[in-house]
C-alpha cells in the first residue's frame, strides 16, 4: 500500500527489517511481538512515504531531448540596453524607481500609490524624466 513498484516493495522490506533489529532491544514484552512488530512496520512505511512525497522526482537528462530557440545575438540592442542603464542611474532614487516600476508595466494608479504621490504627479514626474533621459542620451 506504501509503495508504487517492485522494486520499491523490496527496499521497504529491507529498511523495516533495519528498523527492527535496531529496536529489537528497546522491546519491552508489553505487547505481542508481532503487534510491536507490526507498529515498527507501519511507522517506517509511513515515514519512507512521507519522504518520498516530499522530494522532488527527476528525470535523467539522456532520456529527453531539448530544444532551445536561440534568438540572434544582437550586439547594438544589448549595448543600447547599456547606455540606458548608465543614463538610469544617473536619476534620483525616486526617479529610478518611477522608470523602473513603468519598465515592469505597472499602471500609473499602481506607481502612484507604492511611491505616495498622486497619479497625476506620477505622470508628469514620468514626462520629465523621458526628458531628462533624451539629454542624457542625446547630448
Amino acid at each position: 500500500m506504501y509503495t508504487s513498484d517492485g522494486d520499491a516493495h523490496k527496499d521497504l522490506f529491507q529498511e523495516i527489517t533495519i528498523q527492527l533489529w535496531k529496536a529489537f532491544p528497546k522491546f519491552r514484552g508489553d505487547a505481542k511481538f508481532s503487534t510491536w512488530a507490526y507498529r515498527v512496520a507501519l511507522n517506517t512505511a509511513i515515514t519512507l512515504y512521507r519522504k518520498s512525497t516530499r522530494s522532488v522526482s527527476t528525470v535523467e537528462y539522456e532520456k529527453h531531448s531539448f530544444f532551445i530557440s536561440q534568438d540572434e545575438y544582437n550586439s547594438e540592442e544589448e549595448e543600447q540596453i547599456k547606455l540606458m542603464y548608465q543614463a538610469v542611474h544617473q536619476l534620483n532614487d525616486i526617479e529610478k524607481a518611477l522608470v523602473f516600476m513603468y519598465l515592469e508595466d505597472k499602471d500609473y494608479t499602481e506607481i502612484a500609490e507604492t511611491l505616495g504621490i498622486s497619479e497625476v504627479n506620477a505622470r508628469v514626474k514620468m514626462n520629465r524624466i523621458k526628458g531628462k533621459l533624451k539629454k542624457i542620451l542625446n547630448p
